[in-house]
C-alpha cells in the first residue's frame, strides 16, 4: 500500500496548497446546506405531535451535539498522529479544532437547556447525557488551556495530545448514556443503521443541517490551520512568498 499521501500531510507547504483549493468548496457548501436546512426545518417541517413547534430546536441542537463529539474524536486522532508520527500539522489541527469543538459543545448545552425547559420543566437536570456533555466542555477547556499555558510548543503539543487521547473515553459514555442509565434524555433522533422514527419531511432537513455544520467546521478549521501554518513557517521562503502575494492582492 502506498502511504505517500499520508506522509504528504506532514508537509506544511503541501497542506497549504491543497487546503486552498478545497476551502471555497466547503465554505459554499456550508452556506447552502445550512440555509436550506434552516428554512426547511424552521418554516416548512410539520410540528411534532407531542412537542409542537418547540421540537424545531433540534435543527441546531442535534448538529451541534454531533459535531462536538466528532471534533473531540478528531482531537484524539490528531494526538495519536502527533505522538506516534511526530507530525507537527497534527498539533496545528488539534489547536485549530479545539475552540470550535468547545463552542459546539456550549451551543449543544445551551439549546438543550432551552429545549428542556418546556419539555422537562427545568433548564438543567443532572442527567447522564447532560452531565457527560458538560464534562466534554471541561475537557475542551483543558486542551485549550494547556495549549496556551505551556510556552514550549513541543511540550504543549504532547500535553494536549495526551489529554485528548485520555478524554476520548467520555465519547462512548455520552453516546450510550441513555442506554446504560435511566435518563430523561431521549434516545438518538436517528441512526444510520435504522429507519428514522420521524417522517422524511422532518429528518431530511435535519440531515442537511448536520452536513452543513460539518462543512462549516471544516471551513473554519482549515482557515485557522492555514493561518497557524503561515505563522509557524514564517521564516520559510514559500511562506514569505505567500504572504507577499496575499498583501499584493489586498
Amino acid at each position: 500500500m502506498n502511504w505517500a499521501w499520508f506522509h504528504k500531510l506532514g508537509s506544511p507547504k503541501w497542506f497549504y496548497e491543497i487546503s486552498g483549493r478545497w476551502l471555497p468548496r466547503f465554505a459554499w457548501a456550508s452556506v447552502i446546506l445550512i440555509a436550506v436546512g434552516l428554512v426547511w426545518g424552521l418554516a416548512f417541517a410539520p410540528p411534532d405531535y407531542q412537542q409542537g413547534n418547540s421540537f424545531r430546536i433540534i435543527y441546531i441542537h442535534v448538529p451541534a451535539a454531533f459535531l462536538a463529539q466528532s471534533c473531540y474524536i478528531m482531537l484524539a486522532i490528531c494526538g495519536v498522529v502527533g505522538l506516534v508520527w511526530k507530525m507537527k500539522l497534527a498539533d496545528v489541527a488539534l489547536q485549530a479544532a479545539a475552540p470550535i469543538g468547545a463552542w459546539m459543545t456550549f451551543v449543544a448545552l445551551l439549546t438543550g437547556a432551552i429545549w428542556g425547559k418546556p419539555t422537562w420543566g427545568s433548564w438543567w437536570v443532572w442527567d447522564a447525557r447532560l452531565t457527560s456533555m458538560l464534562i466534554l466542555l471541561f475537557l475542551y477547556f483543558g486542551v485549550i488551556a494547556l495549549g496556551q499555558a505551556i510556552s514550549n510548543r513541543d511540550s504543549a503539543a504532547k500535553a494536549c495530545a495526551v489529554l485528548a487521547i485520555v478524554g476520548v473515553i467520555n465519547i462512548p459514555i455520552i453516546k450510550y448514556s441513555v442506554e446504560w442509565w435511566n435518563t430523561l434524555h431521549q434516545p438518538a433522533t436517528f441512526k444510520i443503521t435504522e429507519k428514522p422514527a420521524m417522517p422524511p419531511e422532518m429528518w431530511v432537513p435535519l440531515l442537511i443541517m448536520v452536513l452543513g455544520f460539518y462543512c462549516f467546521f471544516t471551513t473554519v478549521v482549515l482557515l485557522r490551520m492555514r493561518l497557524d501554518v503561515l505563522k509557524r513557517e514564517s521564516r520559510s521562503s514559500w511562506a514569505k512568498a505567500e504572504v507577499r502575494a496575499q498583501v499584493e492582492k489586498g
